[in-house]
């Protein structure tokens, strides 16, 4: 079968490997129909995330068509539409017994540390798949797993109705959240981009204000826009040089600081802006559990995952999909590679 392999960074290529079989516990064979770019592929793909090996299959937002199950298969039948959660954890270090299963202290990650979803074929727990709502494309599908970790992110930050919440980023993973932060109607949202069309989407989609991080002082905007006080959620969806101590200035005493990049370069942060205003400052990765909750909002019409998708591209042409991504061209929103059925 084909799959789509990072060899070393800066290098993919499609390449031949052995189809998967089922065994006991890998006890479904999907063959997938989509998967996902995301921006950790892309890092993987760069040399910038360093939870990666190498050489790797990547891609870790999966959907595909049960082809096979095997014995104590239960969950699904062949010809169900499924999407694959990308966390394998031990299930009994501490993190696993304190029911954190996303940051396992023996993780495992589909796309990550082990092969992934940008194959024709893979064998996966029965447990670890979800059925696929109608309403959605195969494409479209791809986004519940980027919305898992968006509901992951705000579970981690805790929102209530009082919070006025910024959301530093407006791309993929900015927008994402977004949806979610809006089912908890906090007093007020606040997005913050370098784009003016990206913010302007936002506002389309439900913020409430907008400020351009190279037009104005977003920590200074910020305390403006809530009275003086800042905001009491910041989430950095950037994940750029700088984001995370524009996130712990703008924010208010007691507020609470959601960091979700992998860089590893230095940057500044001082401790007196934390520990001032006693932030909480939490990281939030991957997902615990969450692809049934989101595809239930999905089904109860409360998240709209339809017209995510900008751009598609077909597996052989994954390079030039990892190219135009890296362009920047400001069309571009979220990308999948298809697989045909």
């Amino acid at each position: 079968m084909k799959a789509v392999q990072v060899v070393k960074p800066g290098e993919l290529h499609v390449i031949d490997m052995e189809k998967p079989r089922i065994d006991p516990v890998n006890n479904v064979l999907i063959k997938i129909s989509a998967s996902g770019i995301c921006g950790s592929d892309v890092g993987i793909y760069q040399g910038t995330n360093a939870a990666a090996t190498y050489p790797r299959v990547i891609g870790h937002e999966i959907v595909g068509y049960v082809v096979e199950v095997g014995e104590g298969a239960t969950k699904v039948k062949v010809g169900d539409r499924v999407i694959v959660d990308q966390v394998v954890p031990c299930g009994h270090c501490y993190a696993c017994r304190k029911g954190r299963p996303n940051v396992c202290g023996n993780l495992r990650v589909r796309g990550v540390h082990i092969d992934g979803g940008y194959r024709e074929y893979m064998a996966v727990p029965d447990k670890d798949c979800y059925l696929v709502p109608d309403m959605l494309t195969d494409e479209e599908a791809v986004m519940i797993e980027p919305t898992t970790i968006a509901v992951q992110c705000c579970s981690r930050a805790q929102i209530e109705e009082i919070d006025d919440v910024m959301i530093v980023g407006c791309g993929a993973l900015g927008s994402s959240i977004l949806r979610i932060v809006k089912l908890f109607h906090p007093h007020s949202i606040i997005v913050s981009d370098i784009d003016d069309a990206k913010l302007q989407e936002a506002l389309d989609n439900g913020a409430t204000y907008a400020i351009n991080s190279l037009k104005e002082d977003v920590p200074a905007r910020a305390h403006e826009l809530t009275g003086g006080y800042g905001p009491t959620v910041t989430i950095d969806s950037a994940c750029v040089k700088g984001s995370l101590l524009t996130a712990l200035q703008s924010t208010g005493n007691a507020g609470r600081v959601i960091t979700m990049g992998f860089a590893t370069r230095p940057d500044e942060v001082n401790q007196f802006v934390i520990t001032s205003k006693e932030l909480d400052v939490r990281g939030s990765r991957l997902q615990n559990r969450k692809f049934q909750q989101v595809i239930d909002l999905v089904n109860e019409g409360k998240v709209d995952l339809r017209g995510s998708v900008s751009h598609t591209w077909p597996m052989e042409k994954a390079q030039e999909a990892f190219d135009f991504v890296l362009s920047h061209d400001p069309s571009y929103r979220k990308g999948v590679l298809t697989f045909g059925r």
